[in-house]
């Protein structure tokens, strides 16, 4: 029972930075997006922003799929989509 509490816990964990917030849910706003897009809106250095997507990648929330250079990157975790829904509900 606890691993169920464990991976919630890992979810929020993820979330749990303001940058990595607000790059979810931008990638929900806007269907997606790559770090360039991301970087210019954040106003954060590439490496920085490549951190956090690493980061959101390793807890399983977002995928990237590859278009020739650029990765595109989109939510794929449905709690997470559920928790910014909660936390953003102006966004409706």
């Amino acid at each position: 029972m606890i691993k169920k509490y464990e991976k919630k816990a890992e979810l929020l964990k993820a979330l749990g930075h303001p940058a990595r917030l607000c790059m979810v849910r931008r990638l929900i706003e806007t269907n997606g997006c790559n770090v360039s897009y991301m970087q210019s809106c954040m106003k954060l250095p590439q490496s920085t922003v490549s951190q956090h997507i690493a980061r959101l990648r390793a807890a399983g929330i977002i995928e990237g799929d590859r278009s020739g250079l650029e990765i595109n990157y989109r939510v794929v975790d449905e709690d997470a989509r559920q928790i910014i829904k909660v936390l953003f509900p102006e966004d409706k």
